[in-house]
């Protein structure tokens, strides 16, 4: 089964970094591990998350401060949108999927050195999604 690596944040700021077999965006609960060979999971709730990283590094760089800015040299994929979540983070990027009535929809960040391949935004988590 393939593990892929990611950052769960939840809307309470508790951060679990880890792994997941089993993700979709039309469950409401799936699976994670601390570790890619732990047999023991544990169920997430998708409603009690903020969001859900996938990351190319877990452990990433603390000191890398992400632009919120799209490269103009580089044609823009999607549609551009910006995040602001209830606790007041920002994110901005590009969307294929965001629809206000589904729980949540899939982001690609604006900056291409971020850490994030990409992250489902849950929507219950969010003050104001706008296109840009």
């Amino acid at each position: 089964m393939v593990q892929t690596t990611v950052v769960l944040r939840y809307q309470d700021g508790r951060i679990l970094k880890g792994f997941t077999p089993d993700f979709s965006p039309d469950k409401a609960i799936f699976h994670f591990t601390r570790t890619a060979a732990a047999t023991k999971a544990i169920e997430v709730r998708l409603d009690e998350l903020k969001a859900i990283f996938f990351v190319k590094d877990p452990t990433g760089n603390p000191h890398y401060d992400e632009t919120k800015d799209f490269d103009p040299s580089k044609p823009v994929i999607g549609r551009k949108i910006r995040v602001i979540f209830k606790d007041g983070e920002t994110l901005m990027g590009t969307t294929h999927g965001y629809q206000y009535n589904r729980p949540g929809f899939f982001l690609v960040p604006a900056d291409p050195l971020s850490n994030n391949e990409r992250c489902f935004v849950v929507l219950a988590a969010t003050r104001d999604v706008s296109f840009v």
